[in-house]
């Protein structure tokens, strides 16, 4: 398990198994945020399976499949306010964790300025500087 903290109440993973779900809750995470859709992961690793053993542990489970040629705005909504409704830090998956830092990103443009978005995601090791002229548009409104 590769969990890589973007900001102190957010990190992101590759994909995760059932039996990571101790050490995430060991880890002091509340809520699970699933950004891989089924159709990419064996059923041993689709989001019903982890959900039962986040839930079992305790932990909050949302569920909100992303794809880069998918991704729309509704998406970005959804995993902002699943980050924000948890009690506290949060672990979003997905193949890489790459989709969840992207989705996280376009969450925060306009609210951070997007120098300071690309360095969070850069740190935690996702290159994202490409996305600077969408998080700038979308900080415009």
């Amino acid at each position: 398990m590769d969990i890589r903290h973007i900001t102190p109440d957010y990190a992101v993973s590759p994909q995760i198994s059932a039996e990571d779900i101790p050490a995430i809750a060991a880890a002091g995470f509340t809520r699970v945020i699933c950004n891989r859709p089924d159709a990419e992961v064996p059923p041993s690793h689709q989001a019903a399976a982890i959900e039962a053993a986040a839930k079992a542990a305790g932990l909050d489970f949302a569920i909100n499949p992303v794809t880069h040629q998918t991704l729309n705005m509704d998406m970005v909504a959804a995993q902002k306010a699943a980050s924000e409704g948890a009690t506290g830090p949060v672990l979003a998956y997905c193949a890489s964790g790459t989709r969840s830092s992207i989705v996280w990103s376009l969450g925060q443009a306009g609210q951070m300025p997007t120098d300071e978005i690309i360095a969070a995601t850069a740190k935690a090791g996702y290159d994202l500087a490409g996305m600077r002229g969408q998080l700038d548009g979308l900080a415009r409104g």
